[in-house]
């Protein structure tokens, strides 16, 4: 139930007929009607609307529950009702004809904010965000009209959500929800917005930590061939994303400078001229040593052209991201025993690891990442063994005149 009204059925009365309402209990009034039904007082007035899918006008009665009447005489339930009536004219100024609040969940995202959002996303994010909006909202609520929705129901599915999503993803879904109902509330489909004060669920699952120790980073580069033996330092050593690591080409590389240029990414089979953030795209150092082996390998490489990709796949194009996880990543975690071995768990663990390399700003300036916030409360994690010496060095702060004194 959506607020005493039934899911995917346009709740006009829950009790009665308003024409036998108003047979009842006398004639109807300009702005609306009052009538007692058991226990409670129920209003009702017209409120013009505008089909937006057929583009045709028409009069709704809408249905207001009032109080106990216990609480309320018909004067006042008439008062109250004159003032929600008041209410929801002041959110509509003008006069102007309301959207049919009618229309289903999924025709107002399919048609209305969608087409508004799409135009800010780049080609491959649309797809993306599509598709989990698709599946996490518009699967579950595709029919029901937006007027049934209320805060508790919102709230109650986000919270089943959280149960077999991500956490990024239950945050996610939260900031569609929100967005979506402010719009229809924007667009006057709604006078009142049901998900304006959804919260994120209490329950949510723990995000992947995993982080590997500089030894598991060694051993696993010593257990592998030329080629991928560079391909995984060099996106160690920069902490490349896998989309700027597939796209790199021999142009990129600066023997002389020591330098790796990244001019473009790939990404879901296609190259483009864009990195993920602003500071994606750019120049990146390279140590000595390891700009002499990219060398080596250029040697060896089946195509060492300018336009040719420096780890091409079979067919010289770049490789798939996937692909190479599960060939080489996975099968590697599985041989070493390690917990776990992914693009981002590297990148997980350099951001970590380097902590002691450097400031936060080095690590913010390493990932390339717009914001340091990014770095620290998504990237870094904590390292036992620090934290442990850092206790060590605040005590014995704290216990040099109490030596001192001892000494004496």
């Amino acid at each position: 139930m959506l607020g005493g009204r039934s899911l995917g059925v346009k709740w006009r009365n829950p009790l009665i007929p308003p024409q036998k309402m108003r047979n009842e209990m006398g004639k109807s009034h300009q702005r609306g009607w009052v009538v007692l039904r058991g226990k409670k007082w129920y209003g009702y007035y017209r409120r013009a609307v505008l089909d937006p899918t057929k583009n045709e006008h028409r009069v709704e009665t809408v249905p207001v529950i009032l109080g106990q009447k216990s609480q309320l005489t018909k004067f006042q339930a008439r008062e109250r009702l004159e003032h929600e009536i008041a209410k929801q004219n002041g959110q509509n100024p003008g006069g102007r004809v309301m959207n049919d609040g009618g229309v289903t969940f999924g025709w107002f995202v399919r048609n209305r904010f969608l087409v508004l959002k799409v135009a800010n996303w780049k080609p491959e994010t649309a797809k993306v965000k599509k598709m989990l909006i698709q599946k996490d909202l518009i699967d579950s609520f595709d029919h029901i009209p937006l007027e049934n929705f209320d805060r508790f129901t919102l709230q109650v599915y986000l919270n089943k959500l959280a149960k077999t999503r991500s956490k990024d993803r239950v945050l996610q879904m939260r900031a569609y929800v929100r967005d979506i109902f402010a719009e229809a509330v924007e667009q006057d489909f709604l006078v009142k917005d049901p998900a304006r004060k959804v919260s994120v669920p209490s329950q949510l699952r723990d995000t992947d930590k995993t982080t590997l120790t500089w030894e598991q980073l060694r051993n696993a580069l010593s257990h592998l061939a030329l080629r991928d033996r560079i391909l995984l330092e060099l996106d160690m050593t920069n902490a490349l994303r896998p989309s700027e690591l597939f796209a790199l080409r021999w142009k990129c590389l600066d023997q002389v400078e020591s330098k790796m240029y990244v001019f473009e990414t790939a990404y879901k089979g296609a190259i483009r001229r864009w990195g993920k953030t602003k500071k994606s795209l750019g120049p990146m150092h390279l140590p000595k040593q390891l700009a002499d082996d990219l060398w080596l390998w250029k040697q060896e490489c089946p195509d060492s052209s300018p336009e040719a990709f420096i780890f091409p796949d079979t067919k010289g194009g770049f490789m798939d991201t996937g692909n190479y996880r599960r060939r080489v990543l996975h099968k590697l975690a599985k041989d070493l025993e390690l917990p776990k071995l992914t693009f981002q768990v590297i990148r997980r663990t350099i951001a970590t690891l380097a902590q002691k390399k450097g400031t936060v700003k080095d690590v913010q300036g390493l990932l390339r990442h717009s914001r340091a916030a990014t770095t620290t409360d998504v990237y870094m994690q904590e390292i036992p063994e620090s934290v442990q010496a850092t206790v060590n060095a605040i005590n014995a702060e704290l216990r040099v005149k109490l030596e001192e004194s001892h000494a004496d």
